[in-house]
C-alpha cells in the first residue's frame, strides 16, 4: 500500500487536511493519475522532487480524464504557485521553483493561497 501524508494548511485555520499519497518513486510520478476518472473529495497525490525546481515539478495532463486544482510548494512547505490545470493540456510550470506538487480535486483549489505554509504529516 502507498504511503500516505496529510497535509495540513497552517496559515488558515478551520481549513480540513488533505489525505495525500507520498509520490516520491520514478514510476509513480510517471503515472501520476493518469487514468483515474475522480478523487474522492479530500484526497491528492503529492509528486516529491530532490529539490526545489521549475523544471522538475512541471506536470502534464496529458491522457488526464479530470481536471486538478495543482498547488505547488517549496522546501520550507511554503505554496508558491497554483493553477487549475486542464485536463489534456501539454504541460503547467510553477512561477517560482517548487519540491512538491499537490494534486487534487479542482473544489479545493480556493483552500490555498500562495505564500501560505503547510505541515506534512506521516
Amino acid at each position: 500500500m502507498p504511503e500516505q501524508v496529510i497535509i495540513r494548511n497552517t496559515s488558515r485555520l478551520g481549513v480540513r487536511a488533505i489525505r495525500a499519497i507520498y509520490c516520491d518513486s520514478f514510476f509513480c510520478k510517471l503515472r501520476g493519475l493518469m487514468f483515474r476518472r475522480e478523487l474522492a473529495p479530500d484526497e491528492g497525490l503529492l509528486l516529491v522532487q530532490t529539490k526545489d525546481s521549475r523544471m522538475d515539478s512541471s506536470i502534464h495532463m496529458l491522457f488526464m480524464q479530470m481536471d486538478l486544482a495543482v498547488i505547488w510548494i517549496d522546501s520550507s512547505l511554503r505554496v508558491v504557485d497554483t493553477e487549475l490545470a486542464r485536463r489534456w493540456r501539454l504541460a503547467y510550470f510553477p512561477t517560482k521553483p517548487a519540491q512538491y506538487v499537490l494534486e487534487i480535486p479542482p473544489a479545493l483549489l480556493d483552500r490555498f493561497e500562495v505564500g501560505d505554509l503547510l505541515a506534512f504529516e506521516r
